[in-house]
């Protein structure tokens, strides 16, 4: 096969024309162009495991060309995923109705722009006042209309990774506890005329999950406020989901639940075989550091069967992009290959028919590092959020521009620590 003969969408042409001989805008990528590219790159890996067989080492010009087409899919991927992102996100307020049509919406919505325009919090006082909400007084900012606040929760659901994948509660408090049972009630058949002996109370223990404060701190020019043209709540969203999902996300993966929440990956970890509730199992590759070097894709399957057939109904991967750029050159021993990337924009890539989530968060492969998760995450893994999101205007710290502390709290941890299993990169 005649590798250069592959239609492949380079990097050096994906980075745009060359302003001086063209001004003709990059057509947006298609999900076409990138399975061609897969195409590709899985020639071209079969031409590398062939000349491994032959001579015992792959050239170094196939090498190259195969990293270079790996990381054309990386990037390919990125900007798939962020066009589908952006025709699926709805307007701010539109579901099909005006969201602020309601008179309390409107007053909330005309008090907070009056607020963030000008610095006027007398309408704010008066509907917080008359909503007889404590803390809400300057010093601890005021909270934003409803409509802005589900908006920046949707848009945290689309660019953070765990929590679009995770379960999620809403509270009040500052702290969510949620029980469960360490002992079940005694069960057991019996006939229908046989007396019923009195069973065992179930045993109750609790876990809980306490909220942390999370904050943005975007800035905005005096003319930025002057333009009424300028829809300040949509900003005001654009500006701080891309800060909060960056924050959070660290926090669910590896948090060491410490003023943040607690990641999945902070939690002891034992071997599979040894375990027992309050702890994460998980599955050694073989080898420090790396897969095994023969059928490395046989620990991708020993990962899977860890999990309960109950929790591989919704199971996901979860990987960096670095590790999936390992996995994606696994064949079966038929000679297909593991990983399928998705069938349209904004579906994920699949590694032995189960979704691949992408977070950079998760741990390169190295010496003991947990850099694969496996599990049914909206049953493993709890986010939680406290209701309202507060800003507080600052325009005296960074004169000209004038600052919004916006904060929300969080937290998140373990519900189910049998839903969520891990591949360690170790010899046991």
């Amino acid at each position: 096969m005649d590798l250069d003969r592959l239609p492949v969408i380079s990097p050096e042409t994906k980075a745009g024309p060359d302003p001086r001989t063209e001004t003709r805008l990059d057509p947006p990528p298609t999900m076409s162009d990138f399975i061609r590219t897969f195409e590709a790159y899985k020639a071209t890996n079969d031409a590398r495991l062939g000349q491994i067989e032959r001579r015992g080492a792959a050239d170094p010009v196939t090498e190259e060309r195969l990293a270079r087409i790996d990381a054309t899919l990386i990037e390919h991927q990125r900007r798939v995923d962020a066009l589908a992102l952006k025709g699926a996100r709805p307007a701010l307020g539109r579901d099909g109705r005006d969201a602020f049509d309601s008179p309390a919406g409107r007053e909330h919505k005309a008090a907070f722009d009056a607020y963030v325009r000008k610095g006027d919090a007398s309408g704010l006082l008066a509907i917080e006042r008359k909503a007889l909400s404590v803390g809400s007084a300057p010093d601890g900012g005021y909270l934003v209309p409803p409509e802005v606040e589900r908006e920046i929760g949707r848009r945290l659901v689309d660019v953070s990774p765990i929590r679009s994948i995770a379960g999620a509660r809403t509270v009040s408090a500052s702290v969510y506890k949620k029980p469960f049972m360490t002992s079940g009630p005694t069960v057991g058949w019996i006939g229908e005329t046989d007396s019923r002996p009195q069973t065992a109370a179930p045993a109750l223990a609790e876990l809980a999950f306490p909220t942390m404060e999370l904050y943005a701190m975007p800035a905005a020019t005096a003319t930025l406020l002057d333009d009424a043209m300028v829809d300040i709540d949509a900003w005001l969203a654009s500006e701080v989901d891309q800060a909060f999902a960056e924050q959070e996300g660290a926090a669910f993966v590896a948090g060491d639940g410490t003023n943040k929440p607690k990641g999945f990956l902070a939690y002891t970890t034992v071997a599979n075989g040894s375990w027992s509730w309050g702890n994460l199992g998980y599955v050694a590759s073989g080898a420090a550091g790396a897969f095994p070097a023969s059928n490395p894709a046989d620990v991708l399957i020993d990962l899977g069967y860890a999990l309960r057939v109950a929790y591989r109904r919704n199971a996901v991967f979860v990987m960096n992009r670095k590790t999936e750029s390992v996995v994606r050159k696994f064949k079966d021993t038929t000679g297909q290959y593991l990983w399928a990337p998705g069938l349209a924009a904004g579906q994920p890539a699949t590694l032995l028919g189960y979704p691949v989530v992408i977070d950079d968060a998760m741990p390169d492969i190295a010496a003991n590092a947990l850099s694969i998760a496996f599990g049914d995450f909206r049953r493993g893994y709890l986010v939680v959020d406290r209701a309202g999101v507060r800003v507080l205007r600052d325009p005296y710290s960074a004169k000209p521009y004038v600052l919004f502390y916006t904060t929300k709290r969080v937290g998140g941890g373990v519900q189910d620590f049998d839903a969520i299993k891990l591949l360690k990169f170790a010899a046991s």
